[in-house]
């Protein structure tokens, strides 16, 4: 879009910097290493937005339209966003346009975690990588990849006195996974079952029932849980308890019950 697709690393870094040399310092930085003023000044409202998700949203589509793996980006972008507002994750989402990582192996959406009640930094952060194993020889792998800053969690757990009383806990249910419609709706039972107390998974990918099953076995986990098409409709999931094969249907708010009973 701004016509310089071969400094890509040498803009990314430059971003990075944003909060420690400000607008000015960033824009000198890219002069000083070769970027015209044509592409600068293209760059300039980038830096400069602000406002609410959707309006960032509206803003690149505008700034995106005549690039098509802009636009596919975008898309992509918005996907992952709307998955998100399903998700009860209790926590601010801000949609940064200036989030830069200083890795330049990152082809998709990236991400950074800060704790809100502590001045520290981020915490953690990553993003999606494609083609990534290809340097040591496999290619054609995609993934998405997150680190973790071990000190600064400690630091923060520490100060909030955050740390749980115990160190881990067991899966209780696994929710099939029927596809992405159903997971849309499962997304926010998850929510509401981990901030009861109960441990949770759904499983990572649309597969037949007897292999997600056979994970559940394999795994221990006493409960799982189905959400299909039928039950969407009628408003219940369908629990099984794994040892006996006994089945009940439930609503969200009676399957929090029953599983908090079961602890």
């Amino acid at each position: 879009v701004i016509g310089a697709p071969e400094r890509m690393t040498d803009i990314t870094v430059a971003i990075d910097k944003l909060e420690k040399i400000g607008q000015e310092g960033v824009l000198a930085e890219l002069e000083q290493k070769g970027l015209s003023q044509d592409s600068i000044q293209k760059l300039d409202p980038l830096l400069l937005m602000e406002g609410s998700t959707q309006e960032k949203l509206e803003f690149l589509k505008k700034f995106l339209k005549a690039s098509e793996i802009g636009n596919e980006g975008l898309s992509e972008l918005a996907c992952l966003l709307d998955y998100v507002e399903t998700d009860p994750v209790g926590a601010d989402l801000e949609f940064d346009l200036t989030l830069a990582r200083g890795l330049n192996y990152y082809t998709g959406s990236i991400l950074e975690v800060k704790s809100a009640e502590v001045s520290i930094g981020s915490i953690c952060g990553g993003g999606r990588y494609d083609d990534l194993t290809g340097i040591f020889g496999l290619e054609g792998v995609s993934g998405v990849g997150i680190s973790f800053g071990a000190d600064r969690i400690y630091d923060v757990l520490n100060q909030l006195e955050r740390f749980p009383k115990r160190a881990t806990l067991d899966t209780t249910l696994l929710f099939v996974n029927f596809g992405e419609t159903e997971v849309k709706h499962i997304i926010p039972i998850l929510g509401s079952l981990r901030k009861n107390g109960i441990a949770t998974e759904l499983y990572p990918e649309q597969a037949k029932m007897k292999k997600q099953m056979t994970y559940a076995n394999s795994r221990g986990i006493p409960f799982v849980a189905l959400l299909g098409e039928q039950e969407i409709q009628d408003g219940h999931i369908t629990l099984k308890e794994m040892e006996t094969g006994k089945q009940e249907r439930l609503t969200p708010e009676e399957l929090v019950e029953r599983l908090s009973s079961a602890k």
